[in-house]
């Protein structure tokens, strides 16, 4: 068993400092002017951390990527999908930097972008055409938004257009 190194005392504000300039803090420090006090009885575990006995971690047979500022790994995670290909490599160096960085975000909305293209290709490669049209869903863009699905696709095609244009141009050398 994998046992998961997260302490109560890792939860725990001992910073302290002088908060009072800040409207409403401490607002429930008083039990009688907790709203739920009549019918909650109050014994303070939730804030002595964990009050249960903790299940047993998850086994990992598989990559999990997790964040650098968690020491163990997650108590849930998905396993169906490792990260593999390009995309992977691009989760994989998301994952070096610190959950609240562009350098950690930016690279995984790409990442999820490029998956998309590298699960097509896998479609085709095992004989599977897609129908991305009904798994873009097109047809209810087209019925509840119609109005932004003709602005998206007038931009997308002026977009390839222009893209078209420019690799076909005649270009002479001088």
């Amino acid at each position: 068993m994998i046992a998961d190194e997260t302490k109560p005392e890792d939860f725990r504000n001992e910073r302290g400092g002088d908060h009072s300039h800040i409207k409403g803090w401490g607002i429930d420090r008083d039990p009688k002017n907790d709203p739920t006090y009549p019918l909650k009885h109050r014994t303070d575990e939730e804030i002595k951390g964990y009050s249960w006995e903790r299940p047993e971690q998850q086994p990992v047979n598989i990559e999990v990527l997790k964040s650098v500022e968690r020491p163990n790994i997650p108590a849930v995670f998905g396993n169906t999908l490792p990260p593999s290909g390009l995309s992977g490599e691009l989760r994989r160096l998301a994952f070096k930097y610190s959950e609240s960085s562009y350098g950690r975000w930016l690279p995984l909305v790409m990442a999820d972008r490029i998956n998309e293209i590298e699960g097509i290709i896998d479609d085709l490669k095992n004989g599977h055409v897609p129908n991305i049209f009904a798994e873009k869903g097109i047809k209810s863009e087209w019925k509840y938004n119609r109005k932004n699905f003709i602005l998206k696709s007038t931009v997308t095609l002026a977009a390839a257009a222009g893209v078209f244009l420019y690799l076909t141009r005649d270009r002479e050398d001088d």
